[in-house]
């Protein structure tokens, strides 16, 4: 197994693209819990071209009825990119705002009782700042919106380092 960089470009070019709309290759599920994580797991996947394929515990999507948790569900999508041992498809690690970088996803707390919401970045001034950190999502879609405009309690910056492939 390999490891390659992310191609933040590809990933940001895609957010801008779909921001405020829906790739029909996908399932919409914003009346059924919200599009935000599905579409940072297509982001990603524009940056990475790779999906792991394990069952329950990979992050692929088919189909609506045939995907992994982790495509769509925030916790879910932070435990995969977190994970331990190398498998195919991309990893990353928290850290700070100020090593928030294009193509990354920043994950909000709105009530303090867990992450709710995946936007992904697609511009930093690097200080780290909110006011400086815009993003794109799905669930109140948005391109370009300022971090500092959401009303969160926490947040955490998931860093994607890179993707594992088998070539």
């Amino acid at each position: 197994m390999q490891f390659h960089p992310y191609r933040r470009q590809e990933a940001v070019a895609y957010a801008h693209q779909w921001a405020y709309g829906r790739n029909p290759a996908y399932y919409d599920y914003e009346n059924i819990g919200g599009d935000c994580t599905n579409f940072a797991s297509q982001c990603i996947y524009a940056g990475t071209g790779v999906m792991n394929y394990t069952p329950t515990y990979g992050w692929y999507y088919r189909n609506a009825n045939d995907k992994a948790p982790a495509w769509t569900g925030v916790i879910y999508l932070y435990q995969f990119l977190t994970r331990n041992k190398p498998s195919v498809g991309p990893v990353c690690i928290e850290a700070d705002l100020a090593q928030a970088e294009p193509g990354d996803v920043i994950q909000l707390s709105f009530e303090g009782v867990g992450f709710r919401h995946s936007p992904v970045v697609v511009e930093t001034d690097g200080t780290g700042n909110p006011e400086g950190i815009l993003l794109a999502a799905h669930s109140y879609d948005a391109d370009w919106r300022p971090l500092s405009t959401y009303e969160y309690t926490d947040l955490r910056v998931l860093h994607i380092t890179g993707y594992y492939d088998w070539q």
